[in-house]
């Protein structure tokens, strides 16, 4: 591929987002209701939430919805089809400048994500947006550290049903911690985003159990999840925010080593602990992130 296609995207920039919620493009009443449920991201899906024979109806939908929801200040994702056929149709007319993420699904090699980007920059030129790409099987993830580097994804997501599928167990933790670690830890080391959990997304009824998930992928270091259904949306906000005893400990260490700067000290005793500059800094960016 021509290194132009490579270059990073000068477009809407994709901001932090705990929560990304997916709505079928089909979907009337969902879309309808979208900018209600407080998700940080609404991502308008034409892949699996749509029926491949619909998928012709939801592209039209799709096209509005993108122009309708970015005109209310949304920040829109579109979630494309993963084969390279089906996703030249999706993006056909569609208003690239209303963008601010593509999301592309089932990615394993380099390949895929350059012939996007490739498409993407024809279409929308320098500001054409950045794309995310959905690590779902286990040729994705053992691909991770190589895919993170290419310089058009602002953030990777890990498919923790499909991947689970793909070893024919269910999506627990047992089968999901160690390419859960691999998917974000390939992120962090590219500054990326990185969405996901250890677990099942499917879970809508029992909340608790819901959250027990989501607050376990904050703990990895995942830095949001993508959500299914509106109930999941506060969850995933509120787990993948600092608590207020957080924002307490991390104003008291920032306190401590203010002052113990100031009279030439590197490292404070605080809760009978030493805390040094890797904690303070953790500390900061707990009071720079956005609260639930």
């Amino acid at each position: 591929m021509l290194a132009s296609c490579r270059r990073a995207p000068r477009g809407v920039r994709l901001k932090h987002c705990r929560s990304l919620l997916f709505l079928p493009a089909t979907s009337q009443h969902l879309l309808a209701k979208a900018t209600e449920r407080g998700a940080d991201a609404l991502v308008i899906d034409l892949e699996d939430s749509v029926a491949p024979d619909r998928k012709a109806v939801a592209r039209a939908m799709a096209r509005a919805a993108v122009k309708t929801l970015s005109g209310q200040g949304a920040t829109v994702v579109l979630r494309v089809n993963g084969d390279a056929a089906l996703w030249q149709q999706d993006l056909d007319s569609m208003p690239l400048q209303q963008l601010a993420a593509v999301m592309l699904p089932k990615v394993e090699t380099w390949g895929q994500i350059d012939a996007l980007a490739c498409a993407l920059k024809a279409m929308g030129g320098e500001g054409a947006p950045c794309i995310a790409a959905l690590l779902e099987s286990p040729r994705g993830v053992l691909a991770a550290p190589d895919l993170a580097a290419h310089p058009t994804l602002c953030a990777l997501g890990f498919g923790a049903e499909d991947y689970a599928t793909s070893l024919g167990v269910p999506a627990s933790p047992a089968a999901l911690s160690w390419p859960a670690h691999q998917v974000l830890t390939s992120a962090h080391a590219k500054q990326l985003q990185c969405w996901g959990l250890a677990a099942s997304l499917a879970e809508v009824e029992d909340q608790a159990a819901f959250e027990r998930s989501v607050l376990e992928a904050r703990a990895m270091g995942f830095t949001g999840s993508m959500c299914i259904h509106p109930r999941q949306v506060q969850v995933i906000n509120r787990s993948f925010s600092p608590s207020a005893e957080e924002r307490d400990w991390a104003a008291r260490i920032v306190a401590a080593d203010e002052a113990a700067r100031a009279v030439g000290m590197g490292a404070v005793l605080v809760d009978g602990r030493m805390v040094d500059k890797p904690i303070v800094e953790r500390a900061r960016r707990c009071l720079a992130a956005p609260s639930s």
